[in-house]
């Protein structure tokens, strides 16, 4: 993992947009690969059938933002 500052955005109304060099793993630890130097979307609403990243279902769902943010 590099020392480039890592940023994450909270889309409107979808996942979070991962920028930057990050070392992403489950629940047990265990390294889940994402491309280097190229930003990735983590789900945010729960649906998305590719967790942890984003598929994009949150626009086929109904959802809200305000409580998956709290």
């Amino acid at each position: 993992m590099s020392d480039s500052a890592v940023t994450i955005t909270i889309t409107p109304n979808g996942p979070y947009k991962v920028e930057g060099s990050v070392d992403l793993r489950d629940a047990e630890g265990t390294p889940i690969e994402t491309r280097e130097d190229r930003p990735f979307f983590l789900c945010r609403c729960g649906f998305s059938t590719n967790k942890p990243f984003c598929d994009g279902t949150h626009n086929r769902e109904e959802w809200s933002p305000a409580l998956a943010d709290g």
